[in-house]
């Protein structure tokens, strides 16, 4: 797609928020060997994005300017490059972005090979886009941080998940009730139906009393916990709530 324009939006500098976001036209980028090109069916925020233009994580993620922010895509195969061997042209996929080139707040975007795949019928292109960060990281929290083995064979684990009705704690929820494990999670009022459709033994509404003192309704006390809320203080509270019997592994995980 050579010599072709494609709508985009972007930044030049650091700061701004929405009033710094400018609505542009750019080349269609080329694939590179490893590469694959995806005309972009739909793409997700996370919380990493604004982050990385307020200029928060600038020493770990330094941005070139001009950049077209956003890194979890799905869309469709229009071109692949000359050593991509999985990927046709019309395959439907899902793909994470790298955060130093970032792309997908346009109309096209390259993909690693390595850091793409296909995505099910049943999997719309929407669901696809909120998978790689919020997912990855729900799923990275339990398995390499909390030890939980998704295949059932761990020790039985109580674990508390805060924000369970948002990006990361929806996925964990899920991802936990593969293990061996009690999950009690903490929402809104009106998300309480949802996430106990998800899996969840039992759900806080964080209003309330005991939902700010993360209290188990059954009087558990965690062996982990995963705290999937941002900008919400509430180490003391979960230092309370955590077993305190040495003989059991603890954990306080912060998301």
């Amino acid at each position: 797609m050579a010599g072709k324009v494609m709508k985009a939006v972007r930044y030049e500098a650091y700061g701004g928020g929405s009033a710094g976001l400018k609505h542009v036209e750019v080349p269609v980028p080329t694939p590179k060997r490893d590469e694959v090109l995806l005309k972009l069916e739909a793409t997700s925020l996370n919380p990493v994005d604004w982050k990385i233009q307020k200029g928060m994580l600038r020493p770990f993620l330094p941005r070139k300017f001009p950049y077209i922010p956003a890194t979890d895509v799905a869309g469709e195969v229009v071109e692949v490059g000359s050593g991509v061997k999985d990927f046709k042209v019309g395959d439907k996929v899902i793909a994470v972005l790298s955060h130093f080139i970032g792309g997908g707040l346009a109309e096209f975007a390259v993909a690693q090979e390595s850091l793409t795949v296909k995505r099910p019928p049943e999997v719309s292109a929407p669901e696809g886009a909120g998978l790689p960060v919020a997912g990855g990281t729900a799923h990275q929290m339990l398995v390499s941080s909390a030890g939980v083995k998704l295949d059932g064979s761990g020790k039985p684990t109580n674990i508390l998940i805060t924000a369970a009705s948002g990006g990361v704690g929806h996925y964990a929820v899920q991802l936990a009730k593969l293990g061996k494990t009690h999950v009690t999670a903490t929402c809104g009022a009106r998300n309480i139906e949802l996430v106990k459709s998800l899996g969840a033994d039992e759900v806080l509404d964080y209003k309330t009393t005991d939902g700010a003192a993360l209290k188990s309704p059954s009087g558990r006390k965690y062996d982990v916990v995963l705290h999937c809320a941002t900008e919400v203080d509430f180490l003391k509270e979960a230092v309370c709530a955590i077993t305190c019997n040495p003989q059991e592994r603890q954990s306080g995980i912060f998301g």
